[in-house]
């Protein structure tokens, strides 16, 4: 009995490791950033990134909140460039995403 223990705490393990491998992780505004700083964010990148889904009428635009916007662009530069900016953002290693909003 102790060994079948042993061997599902293993495989239990090995799931969790496996999903942390493969990436899931997202980056995203921390709670306390300014709001300036994630607008100033949001200016730079979406001139280089596609962010139509927090635009108005865009898949992400509700709650219609800088930190949500911004956490949807900081994950997309993340995903784009592999940038997350630890002075404004954060690993997340839950989905985000919410409703109709997908984080890619």
């Amino acid at each position: 009995m102790e060994s079948r223990s042993l061997s599902l705490c293993f495989f239990s393990f090995l799931i969790v490791c496996s999903i942390y491998i493969e990436g899931k992780e997202w980056c995203v505004a921390q709670t306390h950033a300014s709001e300036e700083r994630l607008i100033q964010f949001m200016n730079d990148k979406c001139l280089y990134i596609d962010c139509r889904p927090i635009t108005w009428g865009g898949s992400c635009y509700e709650p219609n909140t800088v930190q949500n916007h911004a956490s949807y662009a900081i994950d997309l530069n993340f995903r784009v460039n592999g940038e997350c900016d630890p002075s404004f953002a954060t690993i997340a290693v839950t989905d985000p995403s919410f409703r109709s909003c997908v984080y890619p």
